[in-house]
């Protein structure tokens, strides 16, 4: 089973059986791939854990938030490719995280949402006045710093979480986003 399809279907699980009015858990499954199986039971979470989500799906929907500009404004075809990565895979995480409040009966993160210290309208509306160069500079470093952030988030669930899906989320974030950080810093290193 594909990453996507995994998550993909425990979100659809869980939808369909929310919709029905019947309780949100998906059902167990056991995969090898990137993306976190959801084990439909929702005990062993703390604060933390909700914190995390609700953080990382700030976090991702920013970082979305700058991919979503990229297409318009850089011909880097690596950049564009990159962009596309980091995008549909925060996007497939935000699905799995909204699962994981939705079992902690906390409010699934729906709308477009900074959190705090989240600088994406300003940057957003920068981004969009340049081209080239210029565009992927501001985009890497804008990149960047996203990913630290988000790479923080995961190390505080990592320290303080309970919940074993969420902890394997965050040790999946903290190992995804350190490559593509370090791939984004040899491309800043690049760009003129």
């Amino acid at each position: 089973m594909s990453k996507v399809s995994g998550a993909l279907a425990a979100l659809v699980a869980a939808a369909a059986l929310t919709g029905c009015g019947g309780p949100a858990a998906a059902p167990s499954a056991s995969s090898t791939t990137d993306t976190p199986v959801i084990t439909g039971d929702p005990a062993g979470y703390n604060t933390a854990d909700v914190t995390f989500a609700q953080q990382m799906v700030d976090r991702h929907r920013q970082a979305i938030a700058l991919t979503d500009v990229l297409p318009q404004r850089s011909t880097n075809a690596d950049l564009t490719a990159l962009a596309q990565r980091i995008g549909a895979q925060q996007q497939d995480q935000i699905n799995v995280l909204n699962v994981f409040l939705v079992q902690w009966d906390q409010p699934p993160k729906m709308g477009a949402a900074m959190g705090p210290g989240g600088q994406p309208p300003a940057v957003v509306a920068q981004l969009e006045s340049l081209q080239g160069a210029a565009f992927d500079r501001l985009w890497l470093q804008s990149m960047i710093d996203e990913h630290r952030k988000s790479i923080a988030v995961a190390d505080t669930e990592l320290a303080s979480g309970a919940n074993v899906d969420a902890k394997s989320m965050a040790t999946m974030i903290v190992s995804t986003q350190t490559a593509e950080l370090n791939q984004m810093t040899t491309m800043l290193e690049g760009t003129p």
